[in-house]
């Protein structure tokens, strides 16, 4: 038979390698710097753009799309190749992935930090940028499937399955995540509204972790561990069984992340039920990773590569425990709202992504440049500071994440709370100090990876492409009618897209259909209304600040959270919420009941100096908010989007909309003057005041109407 030749281009995995250690240390540094913030205030620098508010949404944007985005793309670009025995599809289109890809990291860290966000958890960025990333995450889909269809190999290795799942079911979920209304260039507002939000928020942000730092990195695993330990993979029976149930079952999991909130009871049993069945799938993929170093566990003492990979594979085993184990309700009851999901997050991100992709690294640079690893030394070095660093961060989140529980639920013997939410803070402040300084060993390890790699490419010398040759692939070949059911798919992969994409969705429709058709899921409450047009401004304002990242609007049917709050949250509360601002991390208290409960001088001088009014607060102070004007020009466009989305302003509303606007506002800073308070009425310090006031509001009238 013909033997052909090709060559393996290595210049694009070169550049997205280079990428991906670049935002690593710049996505780890405002993850520093977050951390700092929340022990030191001061460290917010008393300017808009380095709140914490706006400098963690960054954070986990550059971690996990700059970062873990540029290592399955290095991933891709280097294996599938060499797996297909043919070149990629598009050198083109792989230069305008790469240049496409970075151009949308810049343009998200610039927005961010100019507070243009969208609030939803790991999807904040505004929808221009959503428009590229799917034209970018098209092209890149194009680049790998015509790489499959040219391909001179018949089988397709299971890391190409992962990868495969990985693009269809990312882009279904960026799609369905991404409805939005434009109001503007970057201002947008989510088309779903309260609880319907927040089941499809969760479903996106529970499965962007599963799609996108989990499933390619499985298929990374599944090339580089094989290749580093020279030994093939352990079991390809338990790979399938792997691959099929992981991808079914994780997409149902999205629920747990809203247990005892207003989700409607069957949703959350659901999500609770699949979440721990997901156990199964997740530790046969560790142990089909840890069992092909049967034999070459000698190699792992030596080899910092499979150091890594080892551990990244057990961080991966031990967060996929953990997680089926947070969605149980007695111990999310615990978990949720804390800083226990913190640590469960950064056992998957340092341990499993980071650790994993630093193995790729010190494996793939010396390949591409032709040389060996400059020094094996510094490499175990930075395995060590690693593995600390990992554990400096994780253990006092877990600390923290109980006492805090613990604290919560105190009751005096004559039945009130024992604690005050500062003191709870005050009380984990060292913990966070704490856990900054793990973070910060776990960079230091990082940059010392860059200085080990940058000499190794120094030393050596770039491999612009590789020659190799294999035969054809003969078409119109049938498989033998004995073949394994598997077999037959593997060889057909557009079939395999389809069906993973068939088996991903089964899911998200079965849990979001009832919700949007059945009314009961989401009952309405007739003493809530739209907020007046100043309220709405000043939502848009509390959104731009980042404000959700630390304060919850949910307050649990528990004990200890409606003493502390006031009653608990309704379903029909959030009914023209568009976005939903449950949130899911409280560092301050939950807001849904606070209007009403401090006089609109507390939430002034709160925002001007939160000290003040909270001695011990990790605030920062928010000093333009009296200084910037509220844009009053975007009201008529606002009222009018939220009216095509469902919200019940009378028609033809726009044209008072700016007159009401302006009356309440005076009417609140009248009432500051009342306390010696001098502010104009066009201040967003104004428009804030007017939506925290709002809050809850509507649920005390109700319970309060007359007989």
């Amino acid at each position: 038979m013909e033997v052909q030749k090709f060559s393996y281009d290595n210049r694009i995995p070169r550049l997205f390698a280079i990428a991906t250690i670049s935002w690593g240390v710049i996505g780890m540094l405002a993850g520093v710097l977050a951390a700092f913030q929340l022990a030191f205030p001061v460290m917010n620098l008393n300017m808009e753009y380095t709140t914490f508010g706006r400098v963690r949404p960054v954070h986990t944007n550059a971690v996990i799309f700059a970062f873990v985005g540029n290592a399955i793309f290095t991933a891709v670009y280097y294996s599938m190749p060499r797996l297909l025995k043919t070149p990629m599809w598009s050198k083109a289109l792989g230069r305008i992935h790469f240049w496409g890809w970075q151009l949308i990291i810049v343009a998200a860290a610039v927005t961010l930090l100019m507070g243009y966000t969208s609030s939803k958890e790991y999807a904040e960025l505004e929808w221009p940028i959503d428009v590229a990333i799917t034209i970018i995450w098209v092209v890149f889909g194009i680049n790998m499937m015509g790489t499959i269809l040219t391909r001179r190999e018949r089988h397709l290795y299971v890391a190409i399955w992962f990868y495969l799942a990985s693009w269809v079911t990312v882009a279904m979920l960026h799609i369905v995540n991404s409805f939005e209304l434009p109001i503007s260039f970057m201002k947008s507002y989510s088309w779903y509204a309260g609880v319907q939000d927040a089941l499809v928020q969760w479903w996106y942000g529970h499965n962007a972790v599963a799609f996108f730092l989990t499933t390619p990195f499985l298929g990374m695993m599944y090339y580089f561990l094989p290749k580093a330990a020279n030994r093939p993979i352990y079991s390809y029976r338990l790979s399938i069984i792997h691959f099929w149930s992981l991808i079914f079952i994780y997409i149902w999991a999205g629920p747990h992340h809203l247990l005892y909130t207003a989700l409607p009871e069957w949703a959350q049993s659901l999500g609770t039920a699949l979440s721990l069945m997901l156990l199964l799938p997740s530790w046969g993929g560790m142990l089909n990773g840890l069992f092909t170093l049967r034999g070459a566990w000698d190699k792992v003492r030596e080899d910092p590569v499979l150091k890594f990979i080892v551990v990244a594979v057990i961080c991966y085993g031990m967060a996929t425990f953990e997680g089926p184990m947070l969605s149980l309700k007695n111990v999310n009851a615990i978990s949720h709202y804390s800083d226990w999901t913190v640590a469960h997050v950064h056992i998957g991100a340092l341990g499993w992504n980071g650790f994993l992709t630093f193995g790729m690294m010190y494996w793939l640079i010396p390949r591409l440049f032709n040389t060996k690893l400059y020094s094996a030394k510094l490499a175990g070095t930075h395995f060590l500071i690693g593995t600390f660093g990992i554990v400096l961060y994780a253990v006092p989140m877990y600390w923290a994440a109980f006492r805090t529980y613990f604290m919560m639920t105190a009751f005096t013997p004559e039945g009130q709370l024992q604690y005050q939410f500062i003191d709870v803070v005050q009380s984990v402040v060292p913990f966070y100090a704490l856990r900054a300084i793990g973070g910060s060993i776990y960079l230091a390890g990082v940059l010392l990876m860059v200085y080990n790699l940058v000499k190794t490419a120094r030393k050596g010398s770039f491999v612009e492409s590789e020659e190799a040759s294999a035969p054809p692939l003969l078409r119109g070949y049938k498989a033998p009618t004995k073949a394994h059911w598997h077999s037959k798919i593997e060889r057909k992969p557009v079939m395999l897209l389809i069906l993973s994409f068939i088996v991903v969705a089964i899911g998200g429709l079965i849990e979001m259909v009832p919700t949007f058709l059945v009314k009961e899921n989401v009952p309405t409450i007739a003493s809530v209304k739209p907020y007046t047009p100043l309220e709405l401004q000043g939502r848009d304002i509390y959104i731009q600040e980042g404000c959700n990242n630390c304060h919850t609007q949910m307050i649990r049917p528990f004990r200890y959270e409606v003493a502390r709050y006031g009653e608990y949250s309704k379903a029909g509360e959030s009914v023209y919420d568009h976005p939903h601002l449950w949130g899911s991390k409280r560092t301050g208290p939950d807001l849904a009941r606070v209007g009403g409960k401090y006089p609109d001088s507390w939430h002034f001088n709160h925002m001007l100096e939160p000290v003040s009014m909270a001695p011990g607060s990790v605030m920062p102070p928010y000093p333009w908010l009296f200084e910037k004007e509220i844009n009053i020009g975007s009201t008529n466009s606002k009222i009018y989007a939220m009216r095509k989305l469902g919200v019940p302003y009378p028609e033809g509303y726009e044209a008072d909309a700016v007159k009401d606007l302006k009356q309440q506002a005076v009417e609140i800073t009248d009432r500051l003057k009342k306390e010696k308070i001098a502010i104009g009425s066009d201040k967003q310090i104004v428009a804030l005041i007017a939506y925290l006031q709002r809050l809850g509001k509507d649920i005390k009238a109700a319970n309060h109407k007359p007989e």
